[in-house]
């Protein structure tokens, strides 16, 4: 499993769910097949920018930076930035070409940035196919991705 996958799926899950340890996480990981050292999850943590937060009854979960976090927003910028190659139209879709293995990284970063005219992004391993709500849409999202 590729280190962007593994991560893509670690910020599903603590979307889904209250996430309290790493051990849970784990766990949480080795129900969808995906088998990691504590040490590579500690890392991912760290590289992804997850944090904790209280859940009101004095437990703390792992949140994404994106809650109103610049953090979070940094991330996804960053991402972008030294990850895409190029942006361009093709008929009703943005194709995205990134460097080898950042594709679904940057997918994700584009998913989470609530680009407006963005329905939703299929990411291989160097292309994201960006669908869009209009193709109107297409130019203002290209301007927006070349801002990142």
């Amino acid at each position: 499993m590729r280190k962007t996958e593994r991560q893509r799926k670690i910020v599903e899950i603590i979307n889904e769910k209250n996430i309290e340890t790493q051990e849970e996480l784990q766990a949480e990981l080795s129900g969808h097949g995906i088998k990691t050292t504590q040490a590579t999850l500690s890392r991912d943590i760290r590289e992804l920018g997850l944090r904790k937060t209280g859940a009101g009854s004095g437990k703390q979960h792992y949140i994404t930076g994106e809650s109103g976090s610049i953090n979070g927003a940094g991330y996804y910028r960053e991402v972008l930035r030294t990850g895409i190659i190029s942006v361009e139209e093709a008929e009703n879709l943005v194709v995205v070409k990134t460097v080898s293995g950042a594709a679904m990284a940057a997918a994700a970063a584009i998913d989470n940035m609530n680009i407006e005219g963005v329905a939703g992004c299929i990411a291989g391993d160097d292309t994201i196919f960006i669908a869009v709500k209009r193709r109107d849409d297409i130019p203002s999202i290209i301007s927006e991705l070349g801002k990142m």
